[in-house]
């Protein structure tokens, strides 16, 4: 494993191979197997979880880190290519990234959707380009319309609950006072239908997946033996669900119009998960969000609150896969 950037370029074997090494290294630690290593995570965009337990994995591992949020106590730095740069960035990515690789062992890159233009999202160009720029191995903190770590974490968040291979897992649109980006909902797709689950994709009107993000998840899941299919029928989504997958994003019929999005959105308060929605699921059906979550807006607070919740364990499996995805990259194998 060269570079850690999509789940997809895994076979299923290898990522069921990281998850056994997660696990093996929360019960028996290698406080030295970084020693001297050093992980540069470079962010455009904000970030608690993916900072924080990208530095903590790295210390685990005897390893040190250094953090650049672009713009803020660094020089803006340009992204487009061909860019007269007269305005406030004063550095281009073509020369900071591969300066901050000169660095480091390991580059993180964070750079979120531009969200006006989807067929630019899906693309990545711009994120591509920052990769080709490294000659070191590359992680994926969350790009336009992936994010690799946390399908990662919810994979062993499903494992460790030990949720049946085939279960219906329901990834469902849920509200938010603003278009979100892609990255999540098309990598929990395309985990969940790699992992084998039935996937439904539950979602308004106006709000279906993109045609490359559903047939990406669909080769996984003829792959793996699962399935994966849309519907705006809540009530068929949920019966018999075992996992309930809350999670926003932006009204793809009206993408990079915030006015049209903020209209489509506007009649759906209801897409707000609350005990209710568990009256056709099995009896221990979980709920699950990435984080962060507007309280009683997508999730109400008598589901946060219950046993079903598993958000904490998401969040802590996100430290115990990069600690995994560290040591493959960048450990020595002993002889």
């Amino acid at each position: 494993m060269n570079n850690f950037l999509d789940l997809a370029d895994l076979p299923r074997e290898q990522v069921v191979e990281l998850l056994a090494l997660a696990e093996r290294l929360v019960q028996k630690p290698e406080p030295h197997a970084l020693a001297g290593k050093i992980l540069g995570l470079l962010f455009f965009n904000p970030s608690l979880r993916t900072l924080a337990s990208f530095q903590a994995a790295m210390a685990r591992l005897g390893g040190n880190s250094f953090v650049i949020a672009a713009g803020h106590g660094t020089w803006q730095l340009e992204t487009r290519r061909g860019a007269v740069m007269n305005g406030a960035p004063a550095e281009h990515v073509r020369e900071g990234v591969p300066v901050l690789a000169h660095y480091c062992d390991a580059l993180g890159i964070r750079a979120f959707a531009g969200g006006q233009d989807l067929e630019a999202d899906l693309a990545e160009t711009s994120f591509k380009e920052m990769v080709g720029l490294v000659n070191k191995p590359v992680i994926n903190m969350e790009s336009a319309a992936n994010h690799p770590c946390q399908a990662l974490a919810d994979w062993k968040t499903l494992d460790d609950l030990h949720v049946p291979r085939k279960a219906r897992f329901v990834l469902s649109w849920v509200n938010h006072p603003r278009a979100l980006p892609l990255a999540v909902p098309a990598a929990t797709a395309h985990m969940a239908a790699m992992r084998g689950m039935e996937v439904v994709v539950l979602r308004p009107e106006g709000f279906a997946l993109p045609a490359p993000i559903m047939q990406k998840a669909a080769a996984a899941a003829a792959a793996s033996g699962g399935s994966i299919r849309e519907t705006s029928d809540r009530d068929e989504a949920l019966n018999g669900a075992h996992v309930i997958y809350a999670k926003e994003w932006g009204s793809t019929a009206h993408y990079g119009n915030a006015e049209a999005d903020a209209r489509a959105r506007s009649a759906l308060a209801d897409w707000c998960v609350r005990d209710t929605w568990f009256s056709r699921t099995v009896v221990d059906c979980k709920l699950m969000h990435c984080l962060p979550v507007r309280r009683n807006v997508a999730v109400a607070d008598e589901v946060l609150d219950s046993g079903r919740s598993v958000v904490q364990r998401e969040a802590y499996n996100r430290l115990v896969v990069q600690t995994a995805v560290l040591h493959r990259l960048l450990s020595t194998p002993q002889h």
